[in-house]
């Protein structure tokens, strides 16, 4: 019998095999771009300044505090993922479909509070780079030139820079604050992780509510997530869609990297100033000096060496980030509210957002900041008494407006989000009373 034999065509099979791998790990990527920027906004002052206080101050104690701040924000967040990927729109156009009221009692609650975030953020990125270089310029100037600068970057670059650069700062930041928490772990108290005498302060119980504010991500980041999802599928393009479930896992995956760094800084705050018992100082600059100078005091250049650099990581992609979704955000609810979705005026609208932001967060700066701890525990407690709200409205809108039966969340999702909402009413009536 004679034996058949095949000549292909084209190149070999093992080019075939090298193109389906890069075409997988290119979509991998784009897949895991919105959790990515998720961790980039999160990780900033709820990590390096706060979730660092908690560990300076209680060490260990607020370790399970942290962990179920994050698991009760996450169906929000979650929820942005879910309605951005099924409706392709923004969680404003949700709230749109709701009534008027709902996009409008959001910009009143939110918008005035973003000049004063984006300051916060900018102070802290501006002690830590004024630690690092050596400048004599104040605080207020440094943070000013920062966001000269991430504006521009924000103009002209966009999503695309925005995205990239954020990817690279980010993987700076989980190498080097993993490698100096591991070099920590020895200096650690680990008694303290069943200390609860802390429940009997109430400038502790109000702590709790500065540090849940930013903790992991104000709860309106819940709205830039759906429109940082619905960019990264309309730049997709011809490729192959992302689907649902891909979506929502690189979103948990990111999230949980951002819960894990926040302990990390925890355990960080713990092993390098409670065990030394120091006091966290109230300025920007102090506070950077405090942080790195420790770090080489007790473990040496090389762990001062990669918090420098892990903490410039943090506030540079936090700023960046920061300016992208308030800027997103409010260009939507201006489109969701006024009915114009013109991509010409839409853009015009951003960039005016852009340097508005700038400006009235430059003026927070000069007039605002005088005292740093204070000034970051007022903006990341006024932050988290609108958090309620902003879930209630994404609980709304999941569960009630148009949507395909699998991007509705399960009924687990659905009754932890209304305990969140509880247990945050809770904690800002708390608040109000203390």
């Amino acid at each position: 019998m004679e034996r058949l034999t095949f000549q292909a065509d084209g190149p070999p099979l093992s080019a075939y095999r090298g193109a389906i791998l890069v075409t997988n790990r290119t979509h991998f990527w784009h897949v895991l771009g919105p959790g990515l920027l998720f961790s980039g906004a999160a990780v900033g002052i709820s990590h390096l300044v706060q979730a660092t206080r908690a560990g300076a101050l209680f060490g260990l104690a607020l370790v399970g505090i942290i962990i179920l701040i994050n698991a009760a924000k996450y169906p929000s967040f979650r929820f942005g993922v879910d309605y951005g990927h099924a409706a392709r729109k923004s969680l404003l156009a949700g709230y749109r479909e709701l009534g008027l009221w709902a996009p409008i009692l959001f910009c009143v609650i939110i918008f005035p509070m973003i000049p004063i975030i984006i300051a916060a953020i900018s102070a802290t990125t501006a002690g830590i780079i004024a630690v690092i270089t050596g400048t004599t310029l104040g605080i207020p100037v440094i943070a000013s030139l920062l966001l000269a600068l991430a504006a521009a970057l924000m103009i002209f670059g966009g999503f695309g820079w925005l995205d990239r650069i954020n990817r690279v700062l980010l993987a700076f930041l989980i190498v080097s604050t993993i490698a100096t928490t591991i070099l920590v772990l020895p200096r650690v108290e680990w008694g303290t992780l069943a200390d609860f005498g802390w429940t009997e302060n109430s400038a502790a119980l109000l702590f709790l509510v500065a540090l849940a504010g930013f903790m992991p991500n104000p709860m309106d980041v819940s709205v830039a997530q759906s429109l940082w999802t619905v960019e990264s599928e309309t730049r997709m393009g011809e490729r192959e869609p992302t689907t649902l479930g891909e979506a929502r896992a690189a979103f948990t995956t990111g999230y949980v990297l951002t819960a894990i760094l926040a302990l990390c800084f925890c355990i960080m705050g713990a092993g390098v100033m409670h065990s030394n018992a120091v006091t966290p100082a109230s300025d920007a600059v102090g506070f950077a000096t405090q942080v790195i100078g420790l770090y080489r005091e007790t473990l040496g250049e090389t762990a001062a060496f990669l918090a420098s650099i892990a903490a410039l990581s943090v506030m540079l992609t936090t700023v960046l980030a920061a300016f992208d979704a308030s800027a997103r955000v409010f260009t939507s609810a201006y489109s969701e509210i006024a009915d114009r979705h013109e991509a010409s005026e839409t853009r015009r609208v951003f960039v005016g957002l852009i340097v508005f932001f700038s400006v009235t967060a430059m003026a927070a700066l000069f007039f605002l900041l005088s005292d740093f701890r204070s000034f970051i525990d007022f903006t990341t407690s006024i932050v988290f008494l609108s958090a309620p709200i902003v879930a209630t409205l994404n609980h709304v809108v999941i569960t009630r407006c148009e949507l395909p039966d699998d991007a509705r969340p399960g009924p687990v999702l659905r009754y932890l989000n209304i305990l969140a909402i509880g247990l945050m009413l809770t904690l800002a009536v708390s608040y109000f009373l203390l």
